[in-house]
C-alpha cells in the first residue's frame, strides 16, 4: 500500500519507520513549517496547571523555570510523550481531540485548584480557553508559535506522485488541508484523487478537501493511523 504522509519529518519520522518495516510504500509530503513566537515573559509560578493541544507547543516553552511536578494536560499520546521528554512529570492525555481534552481537564482540575496556562499555536481550531473560562475557570492562554504554508515542493517528487498515487493520505489539521488543498491545484492533480482514502482528523479538515473527489473520507485521532490501515 503507498501512503503519504503530510506532518513535519520530526513528527512522523516514527511512523514512516513502522509503515515501511509493515512492507508500505510511504512519500512524505511536510505542508507546513512551524516557527517560534516571542511572547510576554511567564511567571509560571501563577499556575497550577498547564495545557498543551500540540507538541510545537511543548517544544517552543521555555522550560527552564517551570516545576516538572505541575499538572499537565496533553490532547494526546504524542503530545504527551513530547512534554515527558522535556521532564514533565505529571502528564495526562486525552484522545487527541480538544473536545476530549476539555473533559479531561473537568474531572480533573477543579475550579479550586488554581490557574490554568494554556499553551497554543496563533491558529487554533477550538476556543478552549474561552470554553473554560464560561464553565468559571481562570485560565491564561499564551501563543508560543506559528504555521506557514509550504508553497516550494520538489518537481520529480510530484511527477513520481502523479506516475504512483497513494492509496491513502493522512491530513492533520485545517491548516494543513488548506495547504494541501493549495499544492493539489497548484500542481493540476485534483482529477487523479478516486482511488485515494482521505484520513482527517475532524470534519473541519475534511470539508477543506471536499471539492476534490475521494475515494471515501475516514475521520481519525492521532494514534489511529495503523488501525486505519486495515478499514480500507
Amino acid at each position: 500500500m503507498h501512503i503519504l504522509l503530510t506532518r513535519s519529518l520530526e513528527n512522523c519520522s516514527e511512523m514512516i519507520v513502522k509503515f515501511k518495516s509493515l512492507g508500505h510504500q510511504v512519500s512524505h509530503l511536510p505542508l507546513l513549517s512551524v516557527e517560534k513566537v516571542v511572547h510576554d515573559e511567564i511567571n509560571f509560578a501563577d499556575f497550577n496547571g498547564i495545557i498543551f493541544t500540540s507538541a510545537n507547543a511543548v517544544k517552543f516553552l521555555n522550560h527552564d523555570e517551570i516545576n516538572k511536578t505541575i499538572k499537565c494536560f496533553c490532547v494526546g499520546e504524542a503530545t504527551e510523550k513530547k512534554a515527558r521528554s522535556f521532564g514533565f512529570q505529571n502528564t495526562i492525555a486525552a484522545e487527541g481531540n480538544v473536545s476530549n481534552l476539555k473533559e479531561l481537564i473537568l474531572q480533573n482540575h477543579s475550579l479550586s485548584d488554581g490557574q490554568l496556562l494554556y499553551v497554543s499555536g496563533e491558529i487554533i481550531s477550538v476556543d478552549l480557553d474561552q470554553q473554560l473560562i464560561k464553565e468559571g475557570y481562570s485560565i491564561k492562554r499564551i501563543v508560543n508559535y506559528r504555521v506557514n504554508h509550504n508553497y516550494n515542493f520538489n518537481g520529480d517528487f510530484v511527477k513520481e506522485l502523479k506516475k504512483n498515487m497513494p492509496d491513502i493520505v493522512y491530513v492533520y489539521s485545517q491548516n494543513s488541508g488548506s495547504s494541501f488543498l493549495n499544492f493539489i491545484k497548484i500542481h493540476q492533480l485534483e482529477s487523479l484523487w478516486m482511488d485515494t482514502n482521505l484520513m482527517c482528523i475532524g470534519e473541519k479538515t475534511s470539508s477543506i478537501l471536499n471539492e476534490i473527489k475521494w475515494k471515501k473520507i475516514f475521520l481519525f485521532n492521532p494514534g489511529e493511523e495503523e488501525f486505519l490501515l486495515y478499514k480500507i
